[in-house]
């Protein structure tokens, strides 16, 4: 196996162990990213001088029994997620290329933990897509077929995870956009419970979160990015679980099986089949899985979808106008529209958000899990915008995803199985607030009980 490859875990262990070092393992993924980077286009502001720079300083820490609990892991971040000296341009040719001024919370974490972040990651146009379509960056492609996207907005992070550019890619998800793009590329992908790890510019439904091949990974990920910041009121001291997956607790569950989201695009069947593998997976090792309708409704998803229509228009209408021409034709379709809005239309569309929450909740009140399909289809043609590709019917695939959003709750994603294309199908895990660790293990648990394990795509 290419060191590379290795997760997390196994490289602190070794580190510790001293039969490996930092130095070695970042030459490692800068030799992945140089021969994948030309077809999947996933990196952003790569530094492989400053990573080489990183791997060194990591290497004297575990000499000098410093090391910090992420000390010489290669990690990657989503370009929206503020680094000190990298613009931050939103997947947006319109945006100006201003550098960050300091840190974002979640990366502050991870430096002094002493990951090294050699990369950011792409991103859609202002992360309001579900593909790697972008005016500013390359397009994003998925390392399992290169014809399809990687989705989204996470879209770099899921397609480095995926190709082995190091264990370990930051995201953010608002709708879907860590567990989206995880989905699709195989991989565990947690929105945590919201204000577990600071944003730094909190917005109702924003979450980071890990992209990751192991639910292992991405517990010790979240364990490091955990705590209160500041500059996010909405954040809160870390919890006690210390990142500890312990045994997987599905025996004796309350699982909620959701295998239609009653609106949206139809569940390919091979996935409600994948789905049901997992659930009865859970039953076997002692669940009680009980089927549910719909959780959310079409007028829940199209109110929000009129108020993020009004929120995005008034950004884009704030640009000056040699600035607004470079937004992506079919964002700018898709918020044409909002001058048709009422106040009332977007108030409405406000408390939908609310709407949303209070569904989700009411499951959790008789089950301890709900399970589902991440999203209806498999990964769509790279190029399209939307898998609808119609800007007007923009989600109509993340019925299944953005309810956690607007609940808060955690849910974590595990690949499930394969289509007859050979495309990941993912399933999606969600739990009650603060219960993080119990999303994580129930996904290492189905991951390691699943006997369709495939190499992942590390040649192209």
């Amino acid at each position: 196996m290419s060191l590379a490859d290795l997760t997390a875990t196994e490289l602190v262990s070794r580190y510790r162990e001293r039969s490996l070092s930092p130095v070695e393992v970042i030459e490692d993924v800068l030799v992945r990213v140089d021969q994948l980077e030309p077809q999947l286009c996933a990196t952003y502001a790569l530094d492989p001088e400053g990573a080489r720079a990183a791997a060194r300083e990591s290497e004297a820490r575990w000499r000098d029994h410093t090391a910090g609990s992420l000390d010489g892991v290669p990690v990657t971040v989503k370009e929206n997620i503020a680094t000190r000296g990298t613009p931050v341009p939103q997947g947006t040719a319109a945006t100006e290329l201003i550098p960050a001024a300091e840190d974002a919370p979640a990366v502050a974490r991870l430096r002094a933990a002493g990951a090294v972040i050699f990369s950011k990651t792409t991103m859609p146009e202002y992360g309001m897509l579900s593909s790697g379509v972008s005016t500013f960056h390359p397009l994003t492609r998925n390392p399992w077929d290169v014809s399809k996207t990687a989705g989204g907005s996470s879209a770099g992070a899921a397609a480095a995870a995926a190709a082995g550019y190091g264990p370990i890619h930051i995201g953010t998800d608002i709708g879907g956009s860590i567990r989206l793009p995880a989905g699709w590329c195989g991989l565990v992908g947690l929105k945590p419970t919201h204000g577990r790890i600071a944003v730094g510019n909190p917005y109702p439904g924003r979450a980071i979160g890990p992209l990751t091949r192991t639910a292992a990974d991405a517990a010790l990920a979240l364990s490091v990015m955990s705590g209160y910041d500041p500059r996010d009121y909405t954040s809160y001291p870390p919890p006690p679980d210390n990142g500890d997956l312990g045994e997987h607790p599905a025996s004796g569950l309350r699982v909620a099986l959701l295998l239609d989201a009653g609106l949206g695009l139809p569940v390919d069947p091979e996935i409600t089949a994948a789905v049901s593998a997992v659930a009865a997976l859970f039953e076997k090792a002692g669940a009680v899985v009980e089927p549910i309708a719909p959780i959310i409704t079409r007028e829940m998803l199209d109110g929000l979808d009129r108020f993020w229509r009004i929120r995005s228009a008034t950004d884009i209408a704030a640009l000056p106008e040699e600035r607004r021409a470079k937004v992506l034709p079919q964002i700018r379709d898709w918020v044409a529209t909002a001058g048709d809005l009422t106040a009332a239309d977007v108030f409405h569309g406000y408390s939908q958000m609310g709407a949303m929450a209070a569904a989700v909740t009411a499951i959790f009140a008789s089950y301890d899990v709900i399970l589902s399909p991440v999203a209806p289809i498999t990964a769509f043609p790279a190029e399209l915008a939307y898998p609808t590709d119609d800007p007007a019917k923009p989600f109509e695939h993340i019925a299944f995803t953005v309810p956690y959003n607007m609940s808060a709750h955690p849910a974590t994603t595990v690949n499930a199985s394969w289509s007859t294309t050979g495309l990941p199908i993912g399933a999606q895990i969600a739990v009650p607030h603060h219960q993080d660790m119990t999303a994580l293990a129930l996904a290492g648990y189905a991951d390691s009980a699943l006997s369709d394990h495939r190499p992942w795509p590390t040649t192209l």
